[in-house]
């Protein structure tokens, strides 16, 4: 018997994704017995497959190898949830506030013109954040 897939609010099919990869890890045994570390060779496997997805330039082919890659995404993100240590959602909010930090030519005050410029400013803010975890206490 099929079940269906338990939609959020929000109803997005990322939110039914990430719901339906948590009953997975909860009715599939082999999805419950997965850990970050087991996990390693199909991340690598599937961020290859995009790879030459890309290169075939065969859009259907791109677009099944992302669903792949996203779904490493998605049972890496709902084992750390489980664990109490982030979210699929805290996911998206640290890359959110990464591509705010690193585009100030669209989110802030810094002008960009060409490539070039775009990469200088996404270099310099991607060093001053290294800095700044460099001059953070260690926790503990």
């Amino acid at each position: 018997a099929e079940r269906p897939v338990p939609m959020t609010a929000e109803g997005s099919a990322l939110d039914a994704f990430a719901n339906q990869m948590r009953l997975l890890r909860r009715e599939c045994a082999w999805k419950r017995e997965q850990t970050h570390t087991s996990l390693i060779p199909f991340v690598r496997e599937e961020a290859e497959e995009v790879v030459e997805a890309i290169e075939s330039g065969d859009p259907a082919a791109l677009c099944d190898e992302l669903g792949d890659l996203l779904l490493q995404v998605v049972i890496h993100a709902v084992i750390a949830e489980e664990a109490g240590q982030f979210t699929l959602d805290d996911v998206a909010r640290g890359v959110i506030a990464k591509m705010e930090r690193r585009n100030p030519h669209v989110f802030g005050d810094a002008v960009a013109t060409d490539a070039a410029e775009v990469l200088r400013l996404w270099n310099a803010a991607k060093a001053a954040e290294r800095a700044e975890k460099r001059e953070q206490p260690e926790p503990g």
